[in-house]
This record gives structure tokens, C-alpha cells and sequence, in this order.
């Protein structure tokens, strides 16, 4: 937090491009960087590139996908509190509202248009790393009173955080 790539609004990567060697460098080195760091996702913002592609995965045994200019639309007017961190603001964590479900278009690593339903925590990592697309941490979001460092949150979070 603090570089200003994270800040802005992360440039389209034109469709024709997608398979070009620099784009398909990009993927492989945040993907390198995202099980390094041992994340669920990762924007390219956080690794100072700002192009639309994010990189998420809902099951360690399936893997990451690739997100390239994803487009998230809430499907629902209900929404969810979730206790969110983030590799680009360490050692914390705090309580993020968002909409309990999201409808995703865009492309995927080889150029293929796709379309996702998502929910629960599926949606929730989807909305965190597609905002780092848009320059919105989830500090700008958190509930400010619960904002707190990761080794207190582990320590004083309820039986009930824990489930």
C-alpha cells in the first residue's frame, strides 16, 4: 500500500493481445508470485503492472484461473460480512460488507470469453481482486472499527470468526 499503481484504474488489455509473449510472462510470473506468497488471488496492480488481469482460486486442487478485463455485476441486493487481508497490506485484517452474489464475464488465459455465477466466498475473492483493478483496497471498504493487526485478530477473534 502506497505504491501509486494501486491506486488507479488498471488499463483493458486488448483481446488480440491476449496470447502475445508479454501478457502471457505477466500471467506466469503472478502466478508464481500469488503460490509464493501463498494467496488465494492476486491483481496485476499488486505486482506493479496496471493491466486488467487477476488470477484467483476457489480449490487449491483445481488450481488458479486467469481473469483477463473481468466485469463483476451484482446478482442480488443481499449482502455478506467477511473478514478480508491482502498481500499488498500486510498484517492486517478487518470486516468487509459486499454483495453476497456476482455475475463475472471477461476472458480467460488462452482468449476465451467466459461467463461465472459466484457466491459466498468465491464471490468474495473475486470482488476483492477485481477491485485492485479499479484502485480500491479493501481498506477503503473495512469496517474501520474492525481493523486490526493479523497477529491480534488471531488472538482475539471469536470462536464464532473461526468456523
Amino acid at each position: 500500500m502506497g505504491n501509486p499503481v494501486l491506486r488507479r484504474v488498471a488499463d483493458p488489455i486488448p483481446p488480440d493481445e491476449i496470447s502475445s509473449a508479454p501478457v502471457q510472462r505477466l500471467i506466469r510470473d503472478m502466478l508464481d508470485t500469488v503460490i509464493e506468497y501463498d494467496g488465494v488471488g492476486l491483481a496485476a496492480p499488486q505486482v506493479h503492472q496496471s493491466v486488467r488481469i487477476v488470477l484467483l482460486t476457489f480449490d487449491p486442487e483445481e488450481g488458479f484461473e486467469v481473469w483477463i478485463n473481468p466485469v463483476l455485476t451484482p446478482t442480488t441486493d443481499e449482502t455478506a460480512v467477511n473478514t478480508e487481508g491482502c498481500l499488498s497490506i500486510p498484517g492486517l485484517r478487518g470486516e468487509v460488507r459486499r454483495p453476497a452474489g456476482v455475475h463475472v464475464t471477461g476472458y480467460d488465459h488462452l482468449g476465451n470469453q467466459f461467463e461465472r455465477e459466484l457466491d459466498g466466498f468465491p464471490a468474495v475473492v473475486a470482488q476483492h481482486e477485481c477491485d485492485h483493478l479499479d484502485g480500491v483496497l479493501y481498506v477503503d471498504k473495512v469496517d474501520h472499527h474492525s481493523l486490526s493487526f493479523l497477529e491480534e485478530w488471531r488472538r482475539f477473534r471469536t470462536t464464532e470468526d473461526q468456523d
